[in-house]
């Protein structure tokens, strides 16, 4: 049996509307139970710097997507799997509780534009680049401390750009002094990391949000 391993030893991604998320991927993809025509990989989503809330999830990869990926193994398909995932709790149809069961989530068509050959998570602009960052490095630090990458495709693939682009962003939110930056790794400094409020107030607005909107569905 397979052991679940963290993705990136405790690394933090921020969903765009400011949760910060860790995921426990179960490799590898097994082809369905049921025998129909998909595979299946099993994955838990933190939210990290909540009460142990969590969301079980099944991830379908259709034979469209397999058919696009390299291979089924984490070096090819941890980068868009992390992403389609986080791109559901933005989209909000995830939910996280401290218990519950598994639920299916199609990694499908609608992840790829095969007419471009590419990813499609959403383009971010400028701005909300410069906001993931600071929140990227803020919760990574916060959580898990050390230096915190800013080179890793799984991030420039969600917002659709390039490693460059994000490293040439990142440069300019330095120079606002939030923190230092050598080959691509950020060191959070005190302007960072006394805006605990701010980024705390960020995450409880998002989570209300979503809580709100799954508690509605439930009647």
């Amino acid at each position: 049996m397979s052991t679940p391993v963290y993705s990136n030893p405790k690394n933090i991604y921020v969903s765009r509307s400011g949760l910060p998320l860790s995921f426990r991927l179960d490799w590898p993809f097994r082809p369905a139970s049921s025998g129909a025509d998909f595979h299946v990989l099993h994955a838990e989503i933190a939210l990290e710097n909540s009460a142990g809330l969590r969301a079980l999830v099944a991830v379908n990869l259709s034979v469209t997507l397999r058919e696009v990926l390299p291979s089924l193994e984490a070096r090819d398909a941890e980068g868009p799997v992390i992403n389609g995932l986080r791109k559901e709790v933005d989209r909000k149809q995830i939910e996280f509780v401290k218990s519950g069961k598994m639920v299916p989530l199609p990694l499908s068509s609608r992840h790829y534009d095969f007419k471009r050959s590419q990813w499609v998570f959403g383009k971010a602009t400028d701005e909300e680049i410069a906001l993931m960052i600071e929140r990227k490095v803020y919760w990574q630090t916060r959580l898990v401390g050390g230096d915190v990458w800013l080179g890793d495709p799984t991030e420039a693939l969600y917002l659709q750009t390039t490693t460059d682009h994000v490293a040439e962003i990142a440069a300019g939110v330095m120079q606002r002094g939030l923190f230092t930056m050598a080959r691509r790794y950020a060191t959070a400094l005190p302007a960072l990391m006394e805006q605990n409020d701010r980024f705390e107030s960020e995450m409880a607005e998002a989570l209300g949000e979503l809580e709100r909107k799954h508690a509605f569905e439930r009647g």
